[in-house]
């Protein structure tokens, strides 16, 4: 068992929240191997059951972060009607770390910064257990749905992505 510190694993253990430690082998430039669908299914979990927590940039200079599982892809027209903004981005590559405080690749739905806006699609519920950053590069963390839904609690939910 990999023991692993991030201020999404102190959340989850101040809450009392069991999760499981996924290790991403990295590639040997650093990034996360592409193929995280087939590393989660050896382990008997869904590749579908990943929360993406995409970073959005909006005309007004806010940042917005969706967290969207089953693959599904942001709809933008959605998204700018449901945030009341006529323009909106993806981030940048380096405002991702400056908004969230995590790099790419390891930004998890939950302990971000405070006034970080986070949006929860519905897709999320479709899972029992569901995998999210961990905060850190080359872990992933699996929860229950339920237990992510209930951190998240505050985050505005609804159906923002496209399947």
């Amino acid at each position: 068992m990999t023991s692993l510190a991030s201020p999404v694993t102190d959340l989850l253990n101040a809450h009392s929240i069991p999760f499981t430690v996924i290790e991403i082998p990295l590639s040997e430039d650093k990034k996360p191997v592409r193929n995280l669908e087939e590393l989660l299914e050896s382990q008997g979990l869904d590749p579908k059951s990943v929360v993406r927590s995409v970073l959005f940039r909006t005309g007004s200079d806010q940042f917005i972060l969706l967290a969207v599982a089953g693959g599904g892809r942001a709809d933008w027209a959605i998204l700018r009607n449901h945030l009341n903004e006529r323009k909106l981005r993806m981030a940048e590559y380096d405002e991702v770390p400056e908004a969230t405080g995590y790099v790419v690749g390891a930004v998890p739905p939950v302990a971000l910064p405070e006034g970080l806006k986070v949006l929860v699609d519905n897709s999320v519920k479709d899972y029992e257990t569901v995998v999210i950053g961990s905060g850190v590069l080359g872990y992933a963390l699996a929860l229950k749905g339920t237990d992510l839904l209930k951190l998240l609690g505050d985050a505005e939910q609804g159906s923002f992505a496209k399947v």
